[in-house]
């Protein structure tokens, strides 16, 4: 390892850790006031003060209360004909419609809402990460945005600061692009966890509503039941999970929500579900969005009645750039020990709208262990679970990581 390289890992792993209380004191006051959805006005606030008097260029959203952070590198200048590179770091700043029952002594004074996903954590550790590159502007050799984010948990908050110019906040688009996440309940506290290639599944929705004629429940005969009509669909898509789908390209069809009638012996005049859906290839994605309409008609048709179906295309796969991947990797490795890295067998199941800024631009995300010390991983509280807690010391090398990664990946631009 270079000297300058070695000099700059001691130097940000010592700065991490003397910012710690601060950003620690930061993550628990947003723990206590959680904010859902795209309108975080308290979240916004405290991450403006945060900033202020670092020599960002701020700018906030119109239709969301996101920040955007662009800090100008002062080290070199770009060759002749040659832009200024570019580094993009995420930090998704919303919480989840869930009451806590951790106990915490920073537990949330919000009812009903929660930071069950650590986006609290995300939030403290970019703010830290600013702090870090803002007293090292003389050695970034280009731009950095940072782009705090709100509405992550389902309003495709990535997609609106996208609307509204994030990528290109700084004149240019960005050269590559890094997030991180936090996991309550995933592998060793501590470690870092990736993969290149898909790393979490793309999502869509579906909304189903099978029309039938109500009647009494004693004479079914002399209605059009369509309860039966929506159970036989749910059995149905399970069915059509193992019987069209390749079980080494995986698809994963829950439905969460089934509604219908008012008493047990009245035939009702509708059935609705609803469901979520998984999927880790494009193929795959394009195939389930043809074959459900025409399978949930067909047995619909098949029985008499009528079914009107919503597939509504959601997230894309988040897909982690190679290079970038294997650039994040070296990151964490020259920061703390290869030992630190481990890279996923296969990716998670869950889905991200950040997926929608690694369409646009090259790179990679990874994910956090925040076990709580003395937990086993295998029986903690996972992430959205009113019980989940995160490791308040993994803060300081969560923001040691994102400063590394704008500082060596604009170097090497």
């Amino acid at each position: 390892m270079p000297a300058s390289s070695a000099d700059l890992t001691i130097a940000l792993r010592e700065d991490a850790a003397a910012l710690a209380g601060d950003i620690t004191d930061l993550r628990h006051r947003l723990h206590r006031e959680p904010e859902i959805g795209l309108n975080l006005p308290r979240t916004q606030e405290k991450v403006l003060t945060a900033l202020d008097g670092l020599g960002y260029e701020i700018s906030t959203g119109t239709d969301t209360t996101s920040v955007t952070a662009v800090l100008r590198g002062t080290a070199g200048t770009p060759a002749s004909g040659t832009q200024r590179p570019v580094v993009l770091l995420r930090g998704d700043m919303d919480a989840l419609p869930v009451q806590e029952k951790t106990g915490l002594e920073y537990a949330s004074e919000i009812p009903g809402a929660m930071h069950g996903c650590g986006h609290d954590l995300h939030t403290a550790m970019l703010v830290g990460a600013a702090t870090l590159l803002s007293s090292r502007r003389d050695q970034l050799r280009g731009d950095v945005v940072l782009m705090f984010q709100p509405g992550e948990e389902g309003f495709d908050g990535a997609g609106v600061m996208i609307r509204e110019g994030v990528l290109d906040a700084a004149g240019t688009r960005p050269d590559a692009a890094y997030a991180l996440h936090v996991m309550s309940a995933l592998g060793e506290s501590g470690a870092f966890l990736s993969r290149p290639g898909a790393v979490m599944s793309s999502s869509d929705g579906l909304v189903v509503t099978v029309h039938g004629a109500g009647g009494h429940g004693s004479a079914p005969f002399a209605a059009k039941d369509p309860v039966t009509v929506a159970a036989e669909m749910v059995m149905a898509l399970q069915s059509m999970v193992t019987r069209q789908f390749d079980v080494f390209d995986p698809v994963v069809i829950s439905v969460g929500m089934l509604q219908a009638g008012t008493k047990r012996n009245v035939i009702p005049d509708t059935a609705r579900f609803e469901a979520t859906i998984r999927s880790f290839s494009a193929q795959a994605k394009a195939r389930l969005k043809a074959s459900i309409p025409r399978l949930l008609g067909a047995i619909a048709e098949g029985h008499g009645l009528e079914a009107t179906v919503d597939y509504i295309e959601e997230y894309p796969l988040t897909l982690n750039d190679g290079s970038e991947s294997a650039f994040a990797r070296h990151a964490v490795d020259e920061l703390f020990g290869p030992q630190r890295y481990r890279e996923l067998a296969n990716p998670l199941a869950g889905s991200e709208d950040f997926s929608r800024v690694l369409a646009e631009v090259p790179g990679a995300f990874l994910f956090l262990s925040a076990v709580p010390e003395g937990t086993d991983s295998t029986e903690a509280a996972y992430n959205h679970s009113p019980f989940a807690v995160f490791d308040d010391a993994v803060l300081a090398d969560g923001t040691a990581l994102y400063a590394r990664l704008a500082l060596e990946r604009l170097a090497s631009a």
